[in-house]
């Protein structure tokens, strides 16, 4: 999510239900934590607690020095992040090609509970590919060194984000350990959150793809999980309201050149499930300020007030 789950994001998903939201990954490497890239995926100024910073690398030392780097920044979580599937990350024997090398795994576990005095978590696959699935040698290390909790997703390295996640491993994972163990993957719905919770016997669920354009959706998990109740799909005009705070905080944030830039891909899933998105979408992209942007983006949604947001079954979107 790397690009995505940036600080006006998680805020706004923390103010529509999320109870906890995990940093873009941030580079182990000391060379990088002072460049506005990464000092931006872990700029928490103003967010709500817990804060949370995800970390990546392949080198223990290095890692436990980031740990402490950042819980000195102000975080309050570490998360080490075992689980990117992205081509460029696994070749530089991060992210889920660390699934590869038990004994560096067992090395950096160790060395980042050791370095900081909060949680530390980690966040894994089922293993590199179904022929090398580790997650249970993997849950068992990460409760001997002292991770505080899990977060499963349920495909391999190898899978991407193909194919049904296995809620089976994960469910195998959560009664083979004490510590709290999170469900991942291909949760889309109120009713399918309800489902991997009962099959997996999971603490938590963790939602990534299917907040995008619709970040309302952890209100609604959260209400069907304690009512058994939906809530109504939100109208267009709170749609749009969401919109513009959000854009708003999004260009205070980068700014106006790299933030109408960053913005368009977030405009784009907001408005894709609706009547002309596709059209206003390419309109869009051609806007270079943010002030075109946010006239745009107010026509577009005046056009269909009052229409409640009609958008296809999550499942079908993930399917596209």
């Amino acid at each position: 999510m790397a690009g995505v789950t940036d600080r006006p994001f998680r805020q706004l998903c923390k103010e529509l239900g999320a109870g906890y939201a995990v940093s873009e990954m941030a580079a182990s490497n000391p060379r990088l934590w002072d460049t506005e890239k990464s000092s931006r995926r872990t700029n928490h100024e103003g967010e709500m607690e817990p804060k949370a910073v995800q970390i990546a690398g392949a080198d223990a030392g290095m890692l436990a020095e980031c740990a402490k780097h950042n819980v000195d920044r102000g975080a309050q979580i570490i998360d080490i992040n075992m689980g990117c599937p992205v081509k460029k990350v696994c070749n530089a024997w991060c992210g889920s090609a660390l699934l590869q090398h038990e004994a560096l795994v067992g090395l950096i576990l160790d060395a980042v509970v050791s370095a900081v005095d909060v949680p530390v978590t980690l966040k894994f696959r089922t293993g590199w590919d179904r022929a090398n699935k580790n997650a249970l040698n993997i849950a068992r290390m990460a409760e001997s060194a002292g991770i505080a909790m899990l977060t499963l997703h349920g495909r391999t390295r190898a899978d991407g984000y193909k194919g049904d996640a296995e809620y089976e491993t994960i469910a195998a994972v959560k009664a083979a350990v004490s510590i709290p163990v999170v469900a991942n993957g291909d949760i889309t719905t109120p009713e399918k959150a309800r489902h991997v919770l009962q099959v997996t016997g999971a603490d938590a669920i963790m939602i990534g793809r299917a907040a995008q354009g619709r970040p309302w959706i952890f209100r609604e998990i959260d209400h069907f999980l304690r009512t058994g109740n939906y809530l109504p799909a939100p109208l267009i005009s709170e749609v749009s309201r969401l919109m513009d705070e959000h854009l708003r905080a999004h260009y205070a944030f980068y700014g106006e050149f790299l933030g109408v830039r960053t913005a368009r891909k977030h405009i784009g899933w907001y408005v894709q499930d609706l009547v002309g998105g596709e059209a206003f979408r390419q309109q869009m992209n051609l806007l270079t300020s943010c002030e075109e942007q946010l006239d745009a983006v107010k026509m577009f949604f005046d056009s269909q007030v009052g229409e409640r947001l009609q958008y296809r079954p999550a499942e079908e979107k993930m399917a596209a």
